[in-house]
């Protein structure tokens, strides 16, 4: 048996013949599928859109984020980095140097470009602590003497204070 496909125009009998099968019978297969789905074929054909809020009549505003004045204060952190951080943020304000060496041979490097760092120290906080350059930090304590020293000649005294 061999099928011979031509080209017609115009849509097949079987085409119409189905497309008059579902017109006739729109309204019971609409039934049949609300039925099947809960109802959600209907809502799905007729999309109703969502009802818009009413006004209450309140204003709702809420006031622009005020950026608060840092409050910085000098930080050596578990990696060794030495910064001026702002205490309320915790963000870093400054990088100031770093603590280099192992045990009792660590020693306390400014942030310079002789040093290796990319950005260094402004010139008027070098002026300031070019003498630290090199102090041995062998210990914790020795630490948080280094951060009171470094906190005191930049003016950051009571605020380390209130950290400790």
């Amino acid at each position: 048996m061999a099928y011979i496909i031509s080209k017609r125009d115009g849509p097949h009998r079987e085409e119409l013949a189905a497309k008059d099968f579902l017109q006739k019978n729109r309204t019971k297969i609409n039934s049949l599928a609300n039925h099947l789905t809960l109802g959600r074929w209907q809502e799905l054909r007729n999309p109703t859109p969502p009802s818009q809020p009413q006004p209450s009549g309140k204003l709702w505003s809420t006031p622009p984020a005020r950026p608060k004045e840092a409050e910085p204060y000098v930080r050596i952190s578990y990696n060794g980095r030495v910064v001026i951080a702002d205490l309320a943020s915790g963000r870093q304000l400054h990088f100031v140097g770093e603590l280099q060496g192992n045990g009792q041979s660590r020693h306390f490097v400014l942030a310079t470009r002789e040093n290796g760092i990319f950005e260094p120290l402004d010139d008027e906080l070098y002026k300031v602590l070019v003498d630290l350059e090199g102090v041995s930090v062998p210990d914790e304590t020795s630490e948080a003497q280094l951060e009171q020293i470094i906190s005191g000649r930049l003016g950051l005294d009571a605020i380390a204070r209130s950290v400790e």
